[in-house]
Order: structure tokens, then C-alpha cells, then sequence
């Protein structure tokens, strides 16, 4: 016979093993949810140990990188069209996209001034019809902003770069052709460009969300003064591959050191460091050693180059950290520093860099998919992993009656007494 308060025991226990099976139930509905982002956890949950724990907020920002679509909120009108320039092959393609773009779908064309001023261009009569149709802008004279609704570009990576250059805040979304050398970033090719601009101006298209670094030069005069207390802005840039410092002309090695967070994590001793989003871990970084990481990975790449040391290897860090760079004190020599290749100056002792990333990333239309854009990029453009299969065994002459455990040794030993049999 059970006595009462065994009874009693035992329907806790029962029911406490129930709440724990919905408990589990809703953690797995809960995971669910979360990659799928249809809910932001914001109360305690059971883990599958029974032990109660906060939802983290990271989580909120996990995104399934097939979900990241294009979507018009009205019909795009205008639309920047950026060309590679002194390349010959590229005014071909960029007359036929520029006179369908205004002759049939009615929109409004900008290009860039030195555009109209290319004597070339004058040698196909479609464009002397619709010249006079273009609007031009001068880069560092003329604000697009709120002006492009997207933007083509026809040429290789550098027009892509460029694109960002010119919007150091908003992004529009861009499409890019890959007309230029090696065009990792421009997946579209142009030979049926009307039917995937098409798809496009009907959101019919995948979008990979490139971050920017977002880079702040502190200069200090003589006086040890910096720009913010004398009333001068500091240079603020972004960046799409990377901010590369180096030690510039000088025979001597580059010494800077380098902040995390406020926290003095290193001294860089070599020609340099170079400091990368995943989008430019393909580029300068991945020639220096570096990881190759995918674009939507929201992370921050720091690459020595030719380290003075055998250990100091390519690390990655969290995309919401600030790093600080300046010249070390007891340096030789001062440091130079570019963006995207661009904006080359100097670093003098007591300059520091500052890099955050931004919150404008570059909206880069894909041609397939996220991930099918960059692994066709790496296999074509880097040739990743690419060797010659290994041979099958049936292949091998010499080694075609042998079994799995046989070794040349055996087989040397066999062979004399086949021939004699």
C-alpha cells in the first residue's frame, strides 16, 4: 500500500517531468523560430538540462542569409550607372544598358561628368541620341544622396569600391556586371542584361549585405592638441575591403600599436597591418595569409604583413568592437594609412586610426544566392582548391590486383612467383 504523501510525491514528480517535456518542446519551437527569425526571445527559458537561463540577446540578430531579399517600396526611377574607365571593351555594353534604360524602362540615367567628355563614345550614333538625356554628377562636388534609387556597375571590383566611396552613408542596392579582370564581386554577366535588370526592378533577387568599416583619423598638432579640441573634424571614411597602415617610403620597420576595446592588445612589428571586412578578407588580406571569410559573417579581420615574428597570425575579432591603431611612441619612423586604396596620408606620432563597424553596409544584388555567388566566385576567380583528382586504384597498372591491405613490399614478394608459376 502507497501511503498518501507518496502519492502526492509522485504527481509532482510526474507533473514536473511534463512542464520539463514542454519546456523542451518550447526551447526546440523557440530555436526554430530564431533561424527563421519569427521571434525575439525576451523571457527565461529552461535549456534541455532543466536549468533556467536568460535569452541572449544576440540572438536576435542571427538571419538566415536566404532571407535577405530585395524589396521596392515604390518603382525605382533613377539609377547611377558606373563604368570602368580608359577600358575601350566597356563602351559597347554601357551605351546599349544606358539607351534601353531611358529609351524603355523611362528612367533617369546618371553617370559620371568625365563620362560625356570620353571622345570615343562619340563613334556610336545611339548615344549621340541620348546624351543630352544624361545626368551627370562630379564626385566630391555633388551630393547623390536620396537622388539613386540603385546603382549598375560595368566593369570589375574597382567599380564596385568606387560605388561605395561615392555614399559614405546609405547605400543604394547595386547590381554589378562583370566586364573588368577578375570580378569577384560583380557576379552578373551582360550578354541577357535586359532580362536580369528586369528581375531586379521587380524584386525578383537575393541581396548579400557587405559591412563597411567605418575609419577616423585623429591627428594632434605640435602641441599635443587633437582635431576635436581645435574644432576641426577628423577625417571619417568607409571602407568595403580594408584600411591598410604601413610603414610607407622608410627602410625601417612599421611599429604601431594596436587597442581593442581601450585595451593594448599588441605591437605590430613589420610592414604593416591591415584591417579587413569579410568582403576584403578576398582581397589584400587572404595575399597576406588571412582567412577567407563570407561576406554575411559579421566580423572584423586583422592581418599583419610580414610580420617580424613567426607567431603573430591573422586574427578575427567581433564586428561590434572599436580598434585602435597609432604609431608607438618609441617607433623610428611614422606610418602611412589608405582606404580601399584610396585617401594615402600620413600618420605622425600622437595620430591615432579608429575602426568601428558601420551601420551602412553595401546592399550587393546576387546574381544566384548568397552562398552560390561566393563559392562560384572562389572557384572562379581563386581557383579554390583546385588539383588534380587522385587516380582510382583500377587506373593504376601496377596496382590493379591488389587488395586493401596489401603493401609494395608484399607485392614485390609476389611478383617473382607469379612469373615462375
Amino acid at each position: 500500500m502507497v501511503a498518501k504523501g507518496e502519492v502526492i510525491c509522485l504527481k509532482l514528480e510526474q507533473q514536473r517531468l511534463e512542464d520539463l517535456r514542454i519546456r523542451e518542446d518550447d526551447v526546440g519551437r523557440l530555436e526554430c523560430d530564431v533561424r527563421n527569425n519569427n521571434y525575439t526571445p525576451s523571457v527565461d527559458i529552461l535549456n534541455r538540462n532543466g536549468v533556467v537561463q536568460r535569452s541572449n540577446p544576440i540572438y536576435r540578430t542571427i538571419q538566415d542569409p536566404a532571407s535577405q531579399r530585395l524589396t521596392w517600396y515604390k518603382p525605382p526611377l533613377t539609377v547611377l550607372v558606373i563604368k570602368k574607365v580608359r577600358d575601350v571593351a566597356v563602351l559597347s555594353p554601357f551605351v546599349q544598358l544606358v539607351q534601353w534604360l531611358i529609351q524603355e524602362k523611362r528612367m533617369v540615367v546618371f553617370v559620371e561628368a568625365q563620362v560625356m567628355d570620353d571622345s570615343q563614345l562619340d563613334q556610336y550614333n545611339a548615344f549621340s541620341t541620348i546624351k543630352d538625356k544624361l545626368m551627370t554628377f562630379r564626385d566630391g562636388k555633388d551630393d547623390l544622396t536620396d537622388k539613386i534609387d540603385f546603382i549598375i556597375c560595368l566593369g570589375g571590383d574597382g567599380t564596385l569600391l568606387y560605388a561605395s566611396h561615392l555614399f559614405q552613408e546609405s547605400v543604394p542596392p547595386v547590381m554589378a556586371f562583370h566586364l573588368g579582370s577578375l570580378g569577384f564581386l560583380t557576379p552578373f554577366q551582360f550578354e541577357n542584361f535586359q532580362e536580369q535588370v528586369n528581375n531586379v526592378l521587380e524584386g525578383n533577387a537575393a541581396l548579400t549585405l557587405r559591412s563597411r568599416l567605418r575609419c577616423i583619423v585623429m591627428k594632434k598638432d605640435q602641441n599635443g592638441k587633437g582635431d576635436e579640441v581645435q574644432g576641426k573634424k577628423p577625417t571619417s571614411l568607409l571602407v568595403l575591403n580594408e584600411v591598410v597602415v604601413d610603414r610607407g617610403p622608410s627602410p625601417y620597420l612599421s611599429n604601431v600599436d594596436l587597442f581593442l576595446d581601450g585595451k593594448h592588445i599588441t605591437s605590430v612589428q613589420g610592414d604593416g597591418v591591415i584591417v579587413s571586412t569579410p568582403t576584403g578578407s578576398t582581397a589584400y588580406a587572404v595575399a597576406a595569409g588571412a582567412s577567407m571569410i563570407h561576406p554575411s559573417v559579421p566580423a572584423i579581420m586583422v592581418t599583419p604583413i610580414c610580420p617580424h615574428s613567426l607567431s603573430f597570425r591573422p586574427i578575427v575579432v567581433p564586428a561590434g568592437v572599436e580598434l585602435k591603431i597609432s604609431v608607438s611612441p618609441d617607433s623610428r619612423n611614422t606610418a602611412w594609412v589608405s582606404f580601399d586604396g584610396r585617401n594615402r596620408q600620413e600618420l605622425f606620432h600622437g595620430d591615432s586610426l579608429r575602426v568601428t563597424t558601420s551601420i551602412y553596409p553595401v546592399p550587393s544584388i546576387c546574381a544566384q544566392d548568397q552562398i552560390s555567388d561566393w563559392f562560384d566566385s572562389l572557384a572562379e576567380c581563386l581557383h579554390w582548391n583546385v588539383r588534380k583528382r587522385q587516380k582510382h586504384l583500377d587506373e593504376l597498372t601496377d596496382l590493379t590486383h591488389s587488395s586493401s591491405n596489401d603493401t609494395l613490399d608484399s607485392l614485390d614478394q609476389t611478383e617473382p612467383v607469379d612469373k615462375e608459376a
